[in-house]
């Protein structure tokens, strides 16, 4: 059947036809364009994310820093990423996706030229707890405005290769911090890091606000002239007609490919489509119809969903950070490393980090979402625990086994930026995703304060590492018991 999307049907099916106008789009130059710049931002914000661990073993020598006065700067921006990410979900499903994304990577580019000419620790906290506000605020935001112009066939392959420009952004950073510190000082690094504040007004310029969100807020109007907009663009990318839009009665989840694109739906160009469901495979409740706000988010099958996705991202993350922020500091103290050889060593792992999220990212639409947490979790649980029963005794020993463990925990942590914005309706995806960066944040902050604790204790090494891996192991069976797949079902089905 026909889809006639126009402002004056109701409400419910102009949503409805949303969805399938996305679900017919080819994924097309238009797509890569709008990636490649929301990209670009999110690849510095995760440059600028990373900077602090490259930074620390100099300020810990130019302000004098204690253990425990490192751990508080490495951790304040954490603070306030989860801050950002719990503020700006809320405000994405009310005032728009790229606003607040424009205003955060705005704010970030302030925060790190003011960061280059921080005279001491206290302003440095400071600005550090801002800008954290402003990474922890875009990253989830993106996630859910690059999942909401995506149709669900094959959407985890484009949504994570996109999503790879994150780790890029660590691991280019490491790179650079790599060679600047040693080089020219900490305070280049971060004046290099505040140029691409300047992105702010790209985004607002090239980047078109999200027809489902639109629709969703009830501006059919703008929602349709922005689809109409975006499906022009998509045919003139390809040069071919679209093909009709369809919609079923019959739930499905076989989106099948199509090469032909244009504007035009008429008999003369049908051509093979998805099939786009029009009610979910299981109907929602009223309540869960219903269900807005942070309450939302525990009403119903989103009870469970939000339980499941901030266990992973609390787990996943503590490890994460737990490793990467001490790793520089552990390689220097303990086992007398040079500061560019720590800071080598360092990059090594994190270079095996993005090529697990290159894994991940070619195969998650092949064997699902929740095997690769399953997987991915257990692996780095398994690797971690023989590190530390082996005793981490010597560097290349800890560097090997880390660099395998980052393959799996990268792995599994980038799938969650595709995962969180499918488990949730448009009205409260923003804010689904912003909670689950949120309890992100939680486990950066949690992550380097107990191996910090450990490590200042004057525990082993070894033991840092079985901790890590035990956090990772209950990570994969949470995700192995409860966590729900999602994998090429349009977002409508499986979030009504």
């Amino acid at each position: 059947m026909r889809i006639d999307a126009s402002p004056d049907r109701d409400a419910d099916a102009f949503r409805a036809g949303i969805a399938a106008r996305f679900e017919r789009l080819p994924l097309s130059r238009w797509h890569v364009t709008v990636r490649i710049v929301i990209g670009v931002v999110t690849f510095f914000e995760a440059f600028d994310q990373l900077l602090i661990a490259y930074a620390m073993p100099e300020l810990r020598q130019e302000w004098h820093l204690t253990d425990g006065d490192a751990t508080a700067v490495l951790t304040i921006g954490s603070l306030g990423m989860l801050i950002g990410a719990l503020f700006s979900g809320r405000m994405a499903d009310r005032i728009g996706r790229v606003k607040i994304i424009a205003i955060c990577i705005g704010v970030s580019g302030l925060a790190s030229l003011a960061l280059a000419l921080s005279p001491s620790p206290t302003p440095f906290m400071l600005l550090r707890f801002v800008q954290g506000l402003a990474i922890g605020g875009e990253v989830p935001v993106a996630a859910t405005f690059i999942s909401e112009i995506t149709r669900s066939f094959k959407r985890g392959r484009f949504v994570l290769l996109y999503e790879l420009v994150f780790p890029a952004g660590l691991t280019i950073g490491a790179v650079a911090a790599a060679w600047i510190v040693p080089a020219l000082g900490w305070r280049w690094m971060y004046a290099v890091a505040a140029v691409p504040g300047l992105l702010c007004i790209l985004v607002q310029r090239t980047v078109p606000e999200s027809p489902r969100w639109l629709a969703d807020r009830g501006r059919l109007r703008e929602a349709e002239a922005t689809m109409d907009l975006i499906e022009a663009k998509v045919a003139a990318a390809t040069g071919a007609p679209l093909p009709p839009v369809t919609m079923d009665e019959t739930p499905s989840t076989t989106s099948a490919t199509s090469t032909s694109t244009s504007t035009s739906t008429s008999t003369s160009t049908r051509t093979a489509v998805p099939t786009i469901p029009t009610v979910p495979t299981v109907p929602a409740t009223p309540a869960e119809a219903a269900a807005t706000g942070v309450k939302g988010l525990f009403t119903g099958r989103y009870r469970r969903r939000t339980l499941v996705i901030g266990a992973l991202w609390f787990t996943g993350y503590f490890v994460n950070y737990g490793i990467t922020s001490w790793l520089p500091t552990i390689y220097g103290k303990q086992y007398g490393l040079s500061l560019s050889d720590a800071l080598l060593y360092s990059t090594v792992t994190s270079v095996a980090g993005f090529f697990g999220c290159l894994l991940v990212a070619l195969t998650v639409d092949l064997i699902g979402r929740r095997k690769v947490f399953a997987f991915f979790l257990g692996g780095a649980a398994a690797l971690l625990i023989v590190l530390g029963a082996l005793g981490a005794g010597t560097p290349v020993q800890v560097l090997v086994w880390t660099s395998l463990a980052a393959v799996c925990f990268f792995g599994s942590n980038i799938c969650l930026y595709l995962y969180t914005p499918e488990l949730y309706p448009t009205r409260m995806r923003a804010l689904g995703c912003s909670v689950g960066g949120a309890l992100n944040r939680l486990g950066v902050i949690l992550g380097p304060v107990v191996v910090g604790a450990i490590y200042a204790s004057g525990g082993q090494v070894s033991a840092v590492f079985v901790t890590l891996g035990g956090v990772a192991l209950v990570g994969a069976l949470a995700a192995a018991f409860f966590a729900e797949e999602t994998t090429n079902r349009p977002l409508e089905e499986v979030s009504p």
